[in-house]
């Protein structure tokens, strides 16, 4: 029997100011059409050695500018708040193996976390790069700190997350935001008109 409503999946970097952009606005608007959302953190940084990529505020100066510029403004149209972080890129091991850690027991908790990572970096300006930080955010959710600290080193949830980047690049996943609806992707923040007018009209 197929899901009258299949989930949506959305793979991203918490490194990604645009995967923090669309991360604000994809349940609520996927849930307006009896959607779920699978959130699925990955590492760019692997994807971009394999692909031959780079961040975009570290390919050539002009389009570094444009982005840093555009990261602001799009935030700014979304409505959503948004500071640039005093260290960027960096590192997202720590958060994206929590996440799935966090997962494995309670999706909704998992969820809270990755909102909560999001706005530490990209609101607060915490450098979420550092397994102490990420430790800090979890436990005030009520998370047991020492547990997940042995997660964060446990060969099972490094093993899950290679996975899942690994899973990702199969599926043609490039950069972040990466939406899949119903076989159909859609990259970029600025996809978001897109994906509701598919949502709606279910396709085009």
């Amino acid at each position: 029997m197929t899901d009258a409503n299949p989930s949506i999946d959305f793979y991203f970097d918490f490194s990604s100011p645009y995967g923090y952009l669309l991360s604000e606005k994809i349940d609520a608007l996927a849930a307006q059409y009896g959607r779920k959302v699978r959130w699925h953190p990955i590492l760019l940084g692997i994807i971009f050695k394999a692909t031959g990529s780079a961040p975009l505020t570290m390919q050539n100066p002009a389009k570094a500018s444009y982005s840093l510029h555009d990261f602001s403004r799009s935030a700014r149209f979304m409505g959503i708040p948004y500071k640039h972080p005093s260290q960027f890129p960096l590192a997202t091991q720590a958060a994206a193996r929590a996440y799935y850690w966090l997962h494995g027991q309670d999706c909704a908790l998992a969820r809270q976390f990755a909102h909560a990572t999001f706005r530490a970096l990209y609101v607060d300006d915490r450098d979420i790069s550092s397994p102490d930080t990420v430790l800090d955010i979890a436990s005030q959710l009520g998370v047991d700190r020492e547990a997940l600290a042995a997660a964060l080193q446990s060969p099972e949830i490094k093993e899950r997350l290679k996975d899942e980047v690994d899973k990702a690049m199969k599926l043609g996943v490039f950069g972040s935001p990466y939406v899949l609806i119903d076989g159909e992707a859609f990259f970029g923040a600025d996809r978001l008109p897109q994906i509701e007018h598919w949502l709606k009209t279910g396709g085009f």
